[in-house]
């Protein structure tokens, strides 16, 4: 009930998350723009309203200035000729001089020249209806009534000035909130981008783990339920399927392992003993011919055996199979693995080359024979008749170095990426009656991480192939057993069979 509460806000698909996503990122964007263009809008037309107000306002300052001029030539042209046509021309002007100072006043109410100018217009009204002697002596006044003339429009300048660093402060208030709403609404988006990848990217990764670890064979203790669009919880409910479907497959492989292993074991002892018992002469003397048959089938029912045991100890070491490490004489140890294939050596006309113990080393006696032994049946399988084995070991402190090599055909490059896969073989032919497995060197490359240790193909200057064992001090053989780790499904070693 709870998680069903939890993912109604969820989007129940992964179009519809992507497409939510996608509008919830634009949504600020959007509005960033929305308000940039709002602003620009006002801008433009503050800007646009002021420069039509600044032509207006300078036009009719000039226009004051010419008609203040054309009224003081009217006047003294009418003080010269005395015609009554110049003072009509006078009058008219004062008017629209009257008029437009109307309007100027609107603009500058407090300036004091624009007060000036209307009491001396209310004098220069008075003129026309004067006697010439006064009406010249009065003439003067168009010196002053020309000087407030000039000084208003310069008011008028300096007013238009200050309304354009007034437009210019508002339009760098209104850059910096915008750079103030570009970058929250953008960190807004950021935020938003991160959440929703966050949200697609965590089922994701969720999704992958889950596919490692059916990979690796590892199973988690507890498993959290992937909430994300219902495509990933889909996938999520599929990979269990196949999990569970895997870990069925995994048992009926390993118990097909078992049962094939002792069903081939009991009838191989019984076909053993029979030719034992034939050679050693219970039924009758036999002949150098039918001798010669017997070995034959005991030598090929001796490697059936140990193909056989070799699928035993690979279906042990998949089940995370405990070491038991002790210090052991590693020349020993090779030279009792050397004596279980000292016919095979013979036959095959191979001249075996060991170094001289005592090697003392911590390690797993079973593990590190059974290394021991696969390779030297590849070398003996694989290598040239009549050709040299050569067993060598180098100790330090910190590692044991054991190297089998053989002269042979070298091992092809295709083959040496897949060398350790477990029933994989390369292009060479194994000579014998008996194909192998596949599986030698896959256990043998599980046997040594077992112990922590590391088996790979080294090249070699005197002999074609080469296989180097490294084994660890005794402290991480320690630190090996009590974590008994897994082996086939971690292996990131290099083999080959």
């Amino acid at each position: 009930m709870t998680t069903r509460v939890s993912r109604r806000w969820r989007p129940r698909s992964l179009l519809q998350l992507v497409l939510l996503a996608f509008l919830a990122v634009m949504l600020p964007l959007g509005v960033l723009m929305f308000q940039a263009g709002q602003a620009l809008t006002e801008l433009s037309r503050l800007a646009d309203v002021s420069a039509r107000q600044a032509v207006e306002e300078t036009r009719r300052a000039r226009t004051l200035g010419a008609l203040a001029l054309e009224m003081e030539r009217s006047a003294r042209q009418y003080a010269v000729v005395e015609q009554e046509s110049l003072l009509a021309i006078y009058a008219e002007r004062l008017e629209e001089y009257r008029q437009l100072l109307a309007q100027q006043r609107r603009l500058l109410p407090q300036d004091p020249d624009v007060a000036a100018l209307e009491d001396q217009l209310e004098e220069l009204a008075e003129l026309p209806g004067l006697p010439m002697e006064d009406f010249q002596e009065r003439l003067g006044e168009f010196l002053a009534f020309a000087q407030h003339t000039e000084a208003m429009r310069r008011a008028t300048n300096e007013h238009i000035d200050a309304r354009i660093e007034m437009i210019r402060a508002r339009a760098g208030t209104v850059q910096t909130r915008l750079w103030l709403q570009t970058a929250a609404l953008v960190s807004a988006s950021l935020v938003l981008m991160l959440l929703f990848s966050w949200l697609i990217i965590r089922p994701v990764r969720q999704l992958e783990r889950r596919i490692l670890g059916i990979g690796s064979g590892a199973r988690p203790e507890k498993r959290h339920s992937i909430q994300g669009p219902a495509e990933l919880v889909q996938l999520d409910d599929r990979l269990d399927w196949l999990a569970s479907r895997l870990d069925e497959l995994e048992a009926q492989k390993q118990q097909f392992l078992r049962h094939m292993s002792h069903e081939l074991k009991t009838p191989l002892a019984s076909v053993r003993e029979g030719s034992a018992l034939l050679a050693d002469g219970v039924a009758g003397e036999v002949t150098q011919r039918q001798r010669e048959i017997l070995d034959l089938i005991d030598a090929s029912g001796g490697e059936l055996q140990r193909l056989i045991e070799q699928l035993l100890d690979y279906n042990l070491l998949q089940h995370n199979r405990q070491m038991s490490p002790e210090r052991l004489d590693a020349a020993t140890v090779v030279k009792e693995v050397l004596s279980k294939h000292r016919l095979a050596l013979s036959n095959k006309g191979m001249r075996v080359t060991c170094f001289d113990g005592p090697l003392e080393w911590h390690a797993d006696r079973a593990a590190t024979s059974c290394i021991l032994d696969n390779l030297i049946s590849n070398a003996i399988a694989y290598g040239e008749d009549g050709g040299r084995l050569e067993i060598r070991a180098r100790r330090s402190h910190e590692r044991l170095e054991l190297e089998v090599a053989n002269s042979g055909e070298p091992i092809a490059e295709e083959d040496r990426l897949r060398l350790f896969e477990a029933f994989y073989q390369g292009k060479a032919r194994r000579k014998g009656p008996l194909k192998g497995s596949g599986i030698g060197l896959s256990v043998a490359a599980d046997c040594a991480r077992l112990q922590h240790g590391r088996l790979a193909l080294v090249d070699d200057r005197q002999l074609d192939v080469c296989f180097r064992l490294t084994l660890p001090p005794a402290e991480a053989m320690a630190v090996a057993n009590d974590d008994n780790p897994r082996l086939a499904h971690e292996m990131g070693l290099h083999a080959r069979n």
